[in-house]
C-alpha cells in the first residue's frame, strides 16, 4: 500500500496538506504514475487523489481536477463484470490508493445492495437505450458514487493518518441527499448535515431524508430553491473564520457533492459498462460511438461520461438534457452562462439548478487555462452571467448537444414510451428521453435513467392518464397496479418511519448549522 505523510499547518483561509508520495509497488511494476489534482483556479494548487476527496474544494474556491487521463484498456476491460470493471477504472485516477482496497471496496459496493443490476441497460427500441441507474439503495443514480465515495474518504484518511472528525456538508436538489445520509451514516469519524431546498423535492425524497437513521447526521430544510442552499454552503467552505473555529474542535470540513472528486470518479464507470454491453448484445460495432444522452442539472453525471471519452471510450455526442430551468442549453449553444432568470420549480426537481458548479471543470480542461476560468468564475458571483470565447465555445459544441423540455413535454414523453415501448420511467429520465429523439445520429442512442418513476409517483400516474391520490404512497400503490410492477422496498417502507428532521432554516443560517 502506497504510504504517505500527512503534515498539516495553517495558511490564509484553509489547512493545506504537503504529501509526500512513494509510489507502491505494483504502480512501480506496471509503470504506472501518480495521479495529481489540480485547481481549476490555480495551477499551483497541486494535490493526491486522497488529498482531493478529503479536502472536496480547493481553499481558492475551485474544484480539483486531474492533471492527466489514464488510458483505457477496452480489450481487457470488455468483460469484466460491474466490481472488476470499476475497480480498473479507478486504479488510474486514485493512484495513491492500494488496488486490492479499491477491488474490495468495488465488491461490497455494487453487489447485494444494487440487486444484481448494477449497470442494467435496457432496450427501449431498436437504437435507443436506458441505463438504468436507479436499482440501488435509494433508487437514485447518486447510489453508485455515494455508496462507495464514504469508503474512498475514510481510506484517505487513513493514507494521510489525519485523524481529525470530517465533517460533510451537503446541498441537495433532491436525491444526492438521501444517498450521502445512507452512505455515510454510522461511520466513525464522520458527520453530515443535508440541507434540502424546502417545499423544492418530492414528498418521496423529502422523508427519505427527513427519516434517515444515525446519531452521525442532520438534515435541514431551506428557506429557497437549490442554489441558496448551494450558494450557502460553499460560502461556509469559504468562510475562514468558520474552518479555524471547527480547528480548535479538530473538526474539518468537506463534501459530498458532486464538486467533490470522489462523487466523480465513480460515475465514469458505468459508461464503460453501458458500450461494453452494447457490444455484447450487437447493438453498436466494437470501436464505434455511441451517444449518451444524461438528464443534468449540476453537470456532473455528464461530465463522468466526458471523461471517460478522454479515456478512450468510443463516445460520439454527450447530449445535455435540460428541464425548464435551461441555463446549461443557453449556455451550450451560445457560450453565454447567464443564472439571471427566473427560477422554476418542475417536476424532475434533482434538475432544478440555475447554478452548474461542475461546468467550471469543463471550461478548465477545454482552455487548459486556471486564470481564464478564474476569471469567467469572479463575474458569475460578481454579475450573475459570464461568456466564454468562440474557441472555447467551438471546442466543447464538438463534444456536447444540448437541449430541454418542460414538464408538459416530459408528461407526453412518459405517457409515450409507455404505450408506444411499455417502459415506464421517471420525469427527469423523460427529459432525457425527450431531448434524444431530437438529437438522434446514425448512432445508438443511450438514455441515462437517474431515478425510478416511483420516487414520482403522482407525476408518473398523472402522465399516464391516471386518477393521481393526493398522498404519494397512496399514488406510489396505484401505480404499481397500473404499471403491473411493485414499488422499492425502500420508499414503501417510508411511510412507516418516524421524520427526525423537520427544522427548516434560512440561507444564512447554514454557517450557524455548520459550526454546531
Amino acid at each position: 500500500m502506497e504510504v504517505g505523510e500527512c503534515i498539516a499547518f495553517k495558511t490564509h483561509s484553509a489547512l493545506i496538506f504537503h504529501y509526500k508520495h512513494k509510489q507502491n509497488e505494483e504502480n512501480t511494476k506496471m509503470g504506472c504514475m501518480i495521479m495529481q489534482y489540480q485547481s481549476t483556479r490555480n495551477p499551483n494548487t497541486v494535490v493526491s487523489s486522497s488529498q482531493a476527496i478529503l479536502r472536496g474544494l480547493a481553499p481558492d474556491g475551485g474544484l480539483f481536477v486531474p492533471q492527466s487521463f489514464p488510458k483505457a484498456d477496452l480489450q481487457a476491460w470488455r468483460n469484466l463484470s460491474y466490481p472488476e470493471l470499476a475497480q480498473e477504472v479507478l486504479k488510474g485516477f486514485l493512484t495513491d490508493y492500494d488496488p486490492e482496497f479499491l477491488g474490495t471496496a468495488a465488491r461490497n459496493t455494487y453487489g447485494e445492495a444494487f440487486g444484481g443490476k448494477a449497470g442494467h441497460l435496457e432496450k427501449v427500441h431498436d437504437g435507443l437505450y436506458a441505463l438504468e441507474l436507479w436499482h440501488g439503495p435509494t433508487c437514485a443514480f447518486k447510489d453508485y458514487a455515494l455508496q462507495l465515495m464514504p469508503k474512498l474518504l475514510v481510506q484517505a484518511k487513513k493514507n494521510l493518518d489525519c485523524t481529525e472528525t470530517t465533517r460533510i456538508l451537503v446541498a441537495t436538489s433532491g436525491d444526492t441527499g438521501k444517498a450521502a445520509l445512507a452512505g455515510y451514516a454510522g461511520l466513525e469519524g464522520i458527520e453530515v448535515e443535508v440541507f434540502y431546498p424546502n417545499a423544492g423535492t418530492s414528498e418521496i425524497q423529502r422523508l427519505q431524508m427527513a427519516t434517515q437513521q444515525g446519531n452521525n447526521v442532520a438534515v435541514y430544510a431551506v428557506n429557497g430553491n437549490f442554489d441558496d442552499a448551494q450558494t450557502g454552503v460553499k460560502q461556509v467552505f469559504g468562510d475562514s473564520s468558520v474552518a479555524e473555529e471547527l480547528e480548535k474542535r479538530e473538526i474539518r470540513l468537506s463534501s459530498a457533492n458532486s464538486i467533490n472528486w470522489g462523487r466523480l470518479a465513480p460515475q465514469i464507470v458505468y459508461y464503460f459498462y453501458a458500450y461494453f454491453r452494447l457490444a455484447e448484445n450487437g447493438a453498436v460495432e466494437w470501436g464505434k460511438p455511441v451517444d449518451f444522452c444524461v438528464p443534468t442539472g449540476n453537470f456532473g453525471d455528464i461530465l463522468a461520461g466526458y471523461y471517460a471519452k478522454q479515456m478512450g471510450l468510443p463516445i460520439g455526442k454527450l447530449v445535455c438534457a435540460s428541464n425548464r430551468n435551461n441555463v446549461l442549453t443557453d449556455f451550450i449553444r451560445t457560450g453565454t452562462y447567464d443564472a439571471r432568470r427566473t427560477f422554476y420549480k418542475t417536476t424532475s426537481p434533482s434538475m432544478d439548478i440555475l447554478v452548474s458548479s461542475n461546468l467550471e471543470r469543463l471550461l478548465y480542461h477545454v482552455t487548459g487555462d486556471a486564470s481564464k476560468v478564474a476569471g469567467w468564475m469572479a463575474e458569475l458571483a460578481a454579475e450573475g452571467k459570464y461568456t466564454v470565447d468562440a474557441e472555447t465555445l467551438a471546442a466543447i459544441q464538438k463534444d456536447f448537444a444540448c437541449g430541454c423540455a418542460d414538464d408538459a413535454q416530459s408528461a407526453e414523453e412518459i405517457h409515450t414510451r409507455y404505450a408506444a415501448d411499455h417502459y415506464l420511467c421517471d420525469p427527469h429520465t423523460a427529459v432525457a428521453f425527450c431531448v434524444a429523439e431530437s438529437a438522434r445520429t446514425a448512432a445508438p442512442m443511450v438514455v441515462l435513467s437517474t431515478a425510478s418513476p416511483f420516487k414520482f409517483p403522482r407525476d408518473v400516474l398523472k402522465a399516464l392518464g391516471e386518477q393521481a391520490p393526493e398522498g404519494d404512497f397512496a399514488a406510489m400503490d396505484a401505480l404499481a397496479s397500473a404499471a403491473g410492477c411493485e414499488a422499492p422496498r425502500s420508499l414503501r417502507v417510508l411511510k412507516e418511519m418516524p421524520v427526525r428532521f423537520d427544522r427548516t432554516i434560512d440561507p444564512a443560517d447554514i454557517r450557524t448549522a455548520a459550526l454546531k
